[in-house]
């Protein structure tokens, strides 16, 4: 998970939403200071726009989903309009390919106590939407479950 510091989250509830719902379409917002390596959690029913710096369109945006009889967190990450050249959506899919995995971990290192109340959700896939006009940069990745996420992160925190 690269140098991700779990102690290094500020985590904001934006009501209504709590730590134990909703569960159905709850939404996770997660930026990250480019000079503190700080990370910041919203979770709500809306994404917190914000929280996102338009200029360089950094965030993770993920909600739970039901899907086909299970919940499914279902992930995105903007690489590129028409206003990016091939070259520069390459390098953001690059980089946020290598950092997918730390948003992840704060994500759900950050709202333990939501999983403390539904554990099965640490089982649920996660699949992430990297979102691009270049069809090379355009996927859908699969990154296991939240489990493992927050297994490496408690491992970080020696617990």
């Amino acid at each position: 998970m690269n140098n991700w510091d779990p102690t290094k989250i500020t985590v904001l509830y934006l009501p209504p939403a709590t730590e134990f719902r909703p569960v159905d379409r709850r939404k996770y917002t997660w930026t990250q200071s480019k000079t503190t390596g700080e990370s910041y959690l919203s979770i709500g029913y809306q994404y917190d726009f914000n929280a996102i710096q338009v200029e360089y369109r950094d965030e993770v945006l993920a909600e739970w989903t039901p899907q086909m009889g299970q919940y499914v967190l279902s992930g995105k990450i903007f690489i590129s309009d028409e206003s990016f050249d091939e070259k520069y959506a390459n390098i953001r899919f690059l980089i946020f390919q290598r950092e997918v995995k730390s948003a992840l971990a704060a994500m759900i290192y950050g709202d333990r106590p939501f999983f403390s109340n539904y554990p099965w959700l640490l089982d649920s896939p996660i699949y992430i939407h990297f979102q691009s006009n270049y069809k090379d940069f355009n996927k859908i990745i699969y990154y296991e479950t939240p489990r493992q996420y927050l297994n490496e992160a408690m491992q970080l925190m020696g617990t």
